[in-house]
């Protein structure tokens, strides 16, 4: 009973990465303010770092960078899985 749970929390968990992974940055991203071509500051000013959206664009991005090889092997994966115990 427990493993139906985490195959559907293992689905999901995909399913969100990929729609990170996909997310296009000039159409969307840059659009509500969460592009990498952020305005930096000038000399002299501060620039928090730390915030909550700073780590998000950061994450944004790392999954955008790192994930989408292993993505196109893991999705095959539970394409051929569906279709074979479907």
């Amino acid at each position: 009973m427990f493993f139906f749970g985490f195959g559907k929390l293992i689905y999901v968990t995909v399913l969100i990465i990929n729609a990170i992974a996909v997310l296009s940055e000039d159409r969307f991203l840059a659009r509500i303010g969460w592009g990498r071509t952020q305005t930096e500051p000038a000399f002299g000013a501060s620039h928090d770092s730390t915030s909550v959206k700073a780590r998000l664009v950061k994450l944004i991005d790392s999954v955008r960078t790192l994930m989408r090889i292993p993505l196109l092997g893991i999705n095959i994966l539970i394409i051929v899985y569906e279709l074979i115990l479907g």
